[in-house]
């Protein structure tokens, strides 16, 4: 008979009576496991389940100055919106959205991710929900996910409470790398749609519905139902559909390839996150150009005014929180506009010009200069929004 170590069986005992259940993380692990297997390709090696996630980056020996992106992220106090109406499948997608779409926008194709879950409790199913959303999500981005951690606190988090949070791995040839340094005068400022708040502001959302002792559970007509529901639309991916416009830009120097997309047309992106509209368009151009970004040209999504209705106060009001209806901005040439656009509302995704960058000297009074430790460009919203 094998011997056992001294002392093992009270050690698992004690890990027990501690509130912490192994058994329940291995089955929330089988749980998972064909989701996230379905994100790998040949270059993911060792399959689920090891110490560290192995990716093959040998093709990365063709580019002439390969260039690795990384981004972490989390989904923030939605996450709360999800426990209370216990509903668990959408907030992996909007942790890859938080995650996934930052790397694309300096130009780079994502190759790799890893999830961290914190819970006060395993439930299995509740946290194989979660992972198959993020694994869904890696999966329309063609991201790996190579690895995660589920962490069980009791003591520090209640049992139904949970935190989630991600990092991603891309890569880029320098030479195709997008930012201020190729933005110029004249370039058009173009929006891409949100699928509404995606997974910033919820502190002020729940702090607005607190104040007027609304419940996530409670109707609204101008949202076509549960205010919670609304609340947890997921965040629009658009990696996918920024790789075609990219790929099309890199091909449209190749006259063989027939691309409608002129060779260079995009110049940088700005993914619409914590700080709103300006703050993020401002850290993408240089300094010394600004943009007026233009209010008529678009009308906020319901969930926007339902929210400020419901607070008594203004769109405007917001502006430093929500995207207001633009989840990401593409800084394009003038003559690529029409291009850009056909192939990204292909995908599903509406756009519109918002404005466009000028180096004109002018007073900047006003403007939102730059933004999180980034010395930028100037920004400010100017008119009145479409009803």
């Amino acid at each position: 008979m094998a011997s056992t170590p001294t002392g093992s069986a009270t050690a698992s005992s004690s890990y027990a009576a501690a509130g912490v259940d192994t058994a329940a993380g291995d089955l929330a692990v089988e749980l998972m496991k064909s989701a996230v297997s379905a994100t790998h390709s040949a270059n993911v090696l060792g399959g689920v389940g090891g110490f560290a996630g192995l990716f093959d980056v040998s093709f990365l020996k063709q580019f002439e100055k390969p260039l690795l992106a990384t981004s972490t992220d989390g989904v923030g106090t939605k996450v709360a919106i999800a426990q209370a109406l216990d509903k668990h499948d959408t907030i992996g997608q909007d942790l890859v959205g938080m995650v996934v779409d930052d790397i694309v926008v300096v130009g780079a194709r994502p190759l790799f991710m890893t999830d961290y879950i914190a819970c006060g409790k395993v439930v299995p199913s509740r946290i194989a929900d979660i992972v198959k959303g993020i694994a869904l999500a890696c999966s329309a981005t063609g991201t790996a996910l190579v690895g995660g951690e589920t962490a069980e606190h009791p003591g520090l988090l209640g049992p139904d409470d949970y935190d989630v949070a991600g990092a991603a791995v891309g890569a880029v040839e320098a030479s195709a790398q997008l930012g201020p340094h190729l933005v110029q005068d004249g370039d058009v400022v173009l929006a891409l749609a949100s699928s509404g708040l995606h997974s910033n502001g919820f502190s002020l959302v729940r702090h607005i519905l607190r104040s007027a002792d609304l419940g996530y559970t409670d109707t609204n007509t101008d949202l076509g139902g549960a205010i919670g529901e609304a609340l947890l639309e997921p965040t629009r991916l658009y990696t996918t559909p920024l790789l075609r416009v990219l790929d099309a830009a890199a091909a449209g120097s190749d006259v063989a390839a027939g691309s409608d997309v002129p060779a260079g047309s995009v110049h940088a992106l700005s993914h619409v996150t914590g700080g709103g509209i300006a703050a993020n368009l401002a850290r993408v151009l240089p300094i010394g150009s600004w943009v007026e970004v233009d209010r008529s040209t678009w009308s906020p999504l319901p969930v926007f005014r339902v929210l400020s209705d419901i607070a008594g106060s203004t769109l405007e009001s917001s502006e430093g929180t929500w995207n207001l209806g633009i989840g990401m901005i593409a800084v394009v040439s003038a003559s690529s506009v029409a291009a850009v656009s056909a192939l990204l509302e292909a995908d599903g995704i509406a756009t519109w010009p918002v404005g466009t960058v000028s180096t004109a000297v002018r007073d900047l009074t006003g403007f939102e200069q730059g933004a999180k430790g980034v010395d930028g460009g100037a920004v400010r919203l100017v008119g009145s929004y479409r009803p």
